[in-house]
């Protein structure tokens, strides 16, 4: 698989004001992270608040650029002024709160807007708007106002205006913060679906554990840097450590590490209920 995309060394900086507004010194985001992403995966970047998720995030999509180091999408260094437009066509984010991302009055105007920014000719835009409100399910939702729909639909409507750019990996910030549990759930199978049938590259920054179960590779950042990487099953098997972070581990794998630590046969990084009972189901 090719790179999509490449932090080399990443460091932050933004300076540090007092009340009146004087610059008083620097704080570092970002601290010397170097991480890849293949075509196609699902990778989930997990932290807490202030751990630097977010800022690293804003460095895929070009709204941020490296105080140092190097950033790569698509083979493009996010530095190069002429490379930002083909950037940010690569990587398309989707951002905690939807209602700062959706600018239309109706559905399918909002969903068409970024296509139509691209130049894109008008029959294709409706066939794209068509195509991505098929994908997340809010088809039936093109003639609507947006103001009318639940958090978990504005969200939809958000990824189906990334998807109508055709970018080749989605950046969600978080996209679940604001949302119930049905919500949450309808947003993760719908990106799901999306990498599946679309094959983007997709990359979640969240810091609900439950959400990256499915990932292929995860990453966990604390202060600025990357502290863990591994498949879910080997972050989720060092439970302590994960507490160490501030992390929240869902119940079903505190509950199996806590029957491990007591003497039974189960393995680390139980990641599902229907994991835990077949396992106790077997034992003797």
């Amino acid at each position: 698989m090719e790179r999509m995309v490449q932090t080399e060394d990443l460091v932050f900086e933004y300076a540090k004001r007092d009340e009146e507004g004087n610059v008083v010194g620097t704080q570092r985001a970002i601290d010397q992270v170097s991480l890849e992403v293949k075509e196609g995966q699902f990778i989930a970047i997990l932290g807490h608040n202030g751990s630097g998720k977010s800022t690293l995030a804003k460095h895929i999509n070009a709204i941020l650029v490296p105080t140092e180091g190097t950033v790569w999408v698509g083979g493009r260094n996010t530095k190069d002024a002429d490379e930002l437009w083909n950037v940010r066509q690569s990587a398309g984010m989707v951002f905690q709160n939807p209602d700062n991302q959706i600018i239309g009055t109706v559905v399918e105007e909002d969903v068409g807007f970024g296509p139509e920014n691209l130049g894109v000719p008008t029959d294709e835009i409706w066939k794209r708007v068509e195509e991505s409100l098929q994908a997340v399910g809010m088809i039936s939702y093109r003639h609507h106002s947006p103001n009318k729909l639940s958090g978990g639909q504005k969200q939809r409507v958000a990824i189906a205006g990334v998807i109508a750019m055709r970018p080749k990996c989605i950046v969600l910030d978080e996209p679940t913060a604001m949302l119930d549990p049905n919500g949450r759930k309808e947003v993760l199978r719908t990106v799901e679906k999306l990498r599946r049938q679309e094959k983007v590259t997709v990359i979640l920054i969240t810091h609900y554990m439950e959400e990256v179960i499915d990932a292929d590779r995860v990453f966990v950042m604390d202060h600025g840097r990357v502290v863990m990487d591994g498949t879910p099953r080997e972050i989720f098997s060092q439970v302590d450590m994960l507490k160490e972070y501030r992390l929240d581990v869902p119940q079903v794998t505190i509950l199996a590490d806590e029957l491990r630590k007591r003497g039974l046969d189960i393995p680390a990084g139980i990641l599902r209920k229907e994991e835990l009972v077949d396992v106790l189901c077997r034992l003797k």
